[in-house]
């Protein structure tokens, strides 16, 4: 087979090269490639940046988290290859063992979901891969997204396109120091061609654009310096602009955390056709279908399993795993329970005890190799808002509503709004990012107050909001029992430490997770701090702003039995499909100055998906996102 064009060119250049050298004496030495390493010059959330831009003392903040982080184990992969293992993984994390002697598993084109319980180190090893805690080889470039890219006064375009011209950059030195040595590896230099062609410059601004709109950003913001924007929105930009540079591994920790529900499925789009190695943590189970190849687990004992499959997938295979596990477990009892049967009644006599220590050898050899484990059936994880007394309807009534924060009635965000809220309530808001999704629950709070029309609430009514926000404004020095004594200690002086440890542990958190500083739990675990404070106010209308975020799975099921247990009314903005689809008896859409009752005109929650889902693959195609080799999830 004829050699590629792109191979011809650099046989050529390299035959051109050896010629000018020739009538040298002494070659000066090549310059060292820089390194394709996403993770110094394209993660914001794991080094500095070139440039300095942040601070010495969140330098120092990460210094010391890697200091309090500890990694150990054996790269057997490959150097030069493109797959990724690692053997006899272990990892602590403030002298807290979260691995241990683990097998690290990462094959190039696949997409991984990383499964763990709230608290059980998923965040720390994405960040151990992303810093090489481990030697990853330095053609493996790594890119977290896990921090907001930083203020600056370069826009969201400008922002992203820099870091694919920086890639570039390297890929091009790095194939000029392979192309220009004596024995020159074709393999490495074709792969680095291949992700080059993959790139391709000529496209930079128009798949840029692409990307930014279809993470919700108008033509106008994308030209918005980052400085301008909010940290959900630059959230979104280090989102893009992992994207956009498509590392050889991508980790995503929560990456839906600040999208509304029609850039999740975009983004959900779009990584399922994603073609080197990723690997995510998310709490959507939607999401997981449709992006994930495999699934890696984190259990308990500290051991990575792997799944193939999507997460629907993992459930059934799991399920079927732990039932025969079970069956060999009870056979092999039942086996054991026999053979001691027989050597406790053979007694003395000869005959018999010559097959009893024949039989005790089977018990020792099965010993030897291992006795096959129960399954260890974990208690099911409760959440759980206290009843409240009954207010007759409507406890919340908008009447003719009109905002917007100018004042000025071409800015409304909302006109004639008219609608009751009761104890009976299961509402869903839906709608874009900007749409008014949240301003319409600070109207329901009075934070924001209507230009127009009237808000009526019952007089004795009590309500409690959640916001993404709220773990934000904990005392991280403090553990969340010391929170909760100084607190609540003036407003409830009968209550006892064993009381706050009960009221905590009806959101999970017991043990050492009571008493450890609050800067020590994960996003999740603070979380269930804050859900413990809401359940404290004992409230009517529990408002909640996507309260999924950073929980695991086990932990948004037992969310969703306590909204269908709570006798009061749940107001709910989520980006997360399935809880939607557990709780919500009522879809309301805010578009267009007004909500829209989606219920009342037969659309459930799959059906406004799949609406959205044909809108993003249309969109996605059109910009010509998707690599030739791509392999597609199900979406």
């Amino acid at each position: 087979m004829a050699p590629s064009n792109s191979k011809q060119k650099r046989l050529a250049e390299r035959a051109a090269k050896k010629a000018s050298k020739s009538g040298t004496t002494e070659s000066s030495p090549s310059t060292p490639a820089l390194s394709v390493n996403g993770s110094s010059a394209t993660t914001p959330a794991t080094n500095l940046s070139r440039n300095g831009s942040q601070d010495d003392i969140s330098a120092m903040a990460k210094l010391q988290i890697a200091t309090d982080r500890s990694a150990a184990g054996v790269l057997v992969s490959d150097p030069k290859g493109r797959d990724i293992k690692i053997d006899s993984y272990t990892l602590s994390f403030h002298g807290r063992l979260l691995f241990e002697g683990a097998e690290i598993q990462l094959n190039y084109g696949q997409r991984y979901g990383l499964l763990g319980e709230n608290g059980s180190g998923k965040s720390t090893f994405l960040q151990s891969l992303a810093e090489r805690d481990i030697a990853i080889p330095e053609h493996i470039d790594i890119y977290i997204v896990r921090g907001e890219a930083e203020p600056s006064d370069i826009n969201a375009m400008d922002f992203i396109i820099a870091s694919a011209k920086e890639k570039v950059a390297k890929l091009e030195a790095r194939m000029e120091e392979l192309a220009s040595a004596d024995e020159v590896d074709e393999l490495a230099l074709d792969a680095l061609n291949e992700e080059l062609e993959e790139l391709d410059p000529s496209t930079f601004e128009s798949k840029a654009g692409s990307i930014l709109h279809g993470l919700g950003f108008s033509q106008e913001m994308t030209r918005r310096p980052t400085k301008d924007m909010s940290g959900g929105w630059r959230m979104r930009v280090s989102l893009a602009r992992a994207l956009f540079i498509k590392p050889h591994l991508l980790l995503m920790d929560e990456p839906t955390n600040h999208l509304d529900l029609g850039a999740v499925v975009w983004l959900e789009a779009y990584l399922s056709t994603y073609n080197h190695i990723l690997v995510i943590t998310s709490h959507s189970q939607d999401f997981m279908d449709s992006v994930c190849t495999n699934i890696m687990e984190l259990t308990p004992k500290k051991k990575m399993v792997y799944y193939t499959g999507n997460y629907t997938t993992y459930v059934r295979t799991k399920t079927e795993n732990e039932v025969n596990q079970m069956k060999a477990y009870n056979k092999q009892q039942e086996e054991i329970a026999h053979i001691k049967k027989f050597i406790a009644s053979a007694g003395t006599y000869a005959n018999l005890v010559k097959q009893a220590k024949s039989k005790q050898k089977i018990i020792d050899k099965m010993e030897a190799a291992g006795l096959i484990e129960p399954i260890e059936t974990r208690r099911q994880l409760r959440f759980n808002f206290e009843d409240v007394g009954k207010l007759p309807p409507p406890i919340i009534a908008f009447s003719d509503v009109a905002f917007s924060y100018s004042g000025k009635k071409e800015d409304y965000l909302y006109r004639n709004l008219s609608f009751g809220i009761d104890m009976d309530s299961r509402v869903a808001i839906l709608g874009a990012n900007g749409a008014g999704k949240s301003t319409l629950l600070n109207l329901i709070t009075s934070q924001l107050q209507p230009c127009e029309g009237t808000i009526s609430k019952h007089v004795g009514l009590k309500l409690a909001k959640y916001s993404q926000h709220s773990a934000d404004q904990l005392p991280y020095d403090k553990s969340p029992l010391e929170y909760f004594d100084s607190t609540y200690h003036d407003k409830f002086p009968d209550k006892d430490l064993m009381f706050w440890r009960q009221q905590l542990g009806r959101f999970g958190l017991t043990g050492a997770h009571q008493t450890s500083p609050i800067k020590q739990l994960s996003d999740g675990l603070r979380n269930r701090v804050v859900f413990s404070q809401l359940a404290m106010e004992h409230p009517h209308i529990i408002l909640l702003d996507e309260p999924t975020n950073h929980l695991d799975m086990g932990s948004i099921d037992a969310l969703a039995r306590a909204i269908k247990e709570f006798s009061g009314g749940v107001v709910i903005v989520s980006h997360d499909f399935r809880l939607i689809e557990q709780v919500a008896e009522e879809l309301w859409e805010v578009a267009d100055q007004t909500i829209k009752n989606l219920t009342k005109m037969d659309i459930n929650i799959r059906d406004y998906k799949q609406g959205l889902i044909s809108k993003s693959m249309k969109e996605i195609e059109k910009a010509k996102l998707i690599s030739k080799n791509s392999s597609r999830g199900r979406v």
